[in-house]
């Protein structure tokens, strides 16, 4: 594989891992009044929190030292890096698009490119893939993955945090119940530490919170997981662990770590970090958004979000 297609690989899956507004869920689903809902409900509440739509736009933006960071480590090895920023649009209500989503990469092999997803209001309709490659100085546009897609040692499935929707499985609340436990991270043995995982955060524990235990059964055949089981915020809808299953046995975790603007939308959140593990390999990927570069609601022109954009 050459030098080229090897980063539009990378940048790929990388977005791919940070996620990206699709259709499926409408950008004004109200919060729920009561608390006798649905488990088509909560997922679609958990699916609105994910995308971000209780915002215009949110963005993640390199401010000096402090940037968000991809960790993926094969187990025994030192962890391989990406460093990016991250800006999401929301505000489009003209029918066709629904938003775009532009990443800027800033390290390593990736550094200076950058990609543009836009998402189109009719269901029916690809995302559009468009990225800016330094070294040829062209853009190129591609279709989205595949649901299963899975590249350069991710935890993460596109599936799994872009082009899942609710009505791509059926669900089941198994109950309610309280959380109480802390979430997964990756443990760095100084000798494997660099610039990016000197002041690394620790676990991030959850205690007492009302959740919704949701089972979510793919209806895709012969698929990679049979079954997910999700533990959703019943105050927020943010999803603080998905553990999947196959043939009955769990198979891979992911945890979230989430922030809440502290808006009167309780749905208002952003992410600190995201954990994932396989648990047959002891694979890990972590992304971290460190403290005070997460924004929401910027005065950012609509424009911003063009290929011209990628090009600078």
């Amino acid at each position: 594989m050459s030098l080229t297609h090897s980063i539009i690989a990378i940048s790929l899956s990388v977005l791919t891992l940070c996620g990206s507004a699709v259709a499926g869920v409408p950008k004004d689903l109200p919060y729920p009044t009561g608390s006798d809902l649905t488990g088509k409900q909560v997922a679609e509440q958990v699916y609105f929190v994910n995308h971000f739509y209780a915002n215009k736009n949110y963005s993640v933006q390199k401010d000096g030292r402090n940037v968000a960071v991809i960790f993926n480590r094969t187990k025994g090895k030192t962890p391989k890096t990406i460093t990016l920023s991250r800006y999401i649009n929301n505000d489009y209500n003209d029918g066709k698009l629904i938003a775009r989503d532009m990443t800027l990469f800033q390290s390593g092999k990736l550094k200076g490119t950058s990609m543009l997803i836009t998402d189109f209001a009719d269901d029916n309709k690809s995302q559009s893939y468009a990225i800016w490659l330094p070294q040829l100085r062209k853009i190129n546009r591609f279709a989205n993955p595949g649901h299963e897609d899975s590249w350069g040692n991710s935890d993460f499935t596109s599936g799994d945090v872009t082009l899942r929707k609710p009505e791509h499985e059926t669900h089941e609340i198994l109950g309610k119940e309280k959380f109480d436990e802390c979430l997964g991270t990756m443990v760095m043995p100084k000798s494997y530490r660099s610039k990016y995982t000197r002041n690394l955060p620790g676990p991030k524990c959850v205690k007492g919170r009302d959740i919704y235990k949701l089972k979510s059964t793919t209806k895709f055949p012969d698929w990679w997981y049979d079954y997910r089981l999700s533990y959703v915020d019943a105050e927020s809808f943010s999803d603080h662990r998905t553990e999947y299953f196959k043939n009955g046995k769990m198979i891979k975790v992911v945890d979230r770590d989430w922030g809440s603007f502290g808006e009167a939308d309780k749905r208002s959140q952003y992410w600190n970090y995201w954990y994932g593990k396989t648990l047959a390999t002891g694979h890990e990927t972590w992304m971290i958004i460190p403290e005070g570069i997460t924004h929401k609601n910027s005065e950012l022109k609509s424009d911003f979000w063009s290929t011209e954009s990628l090009k600078q």
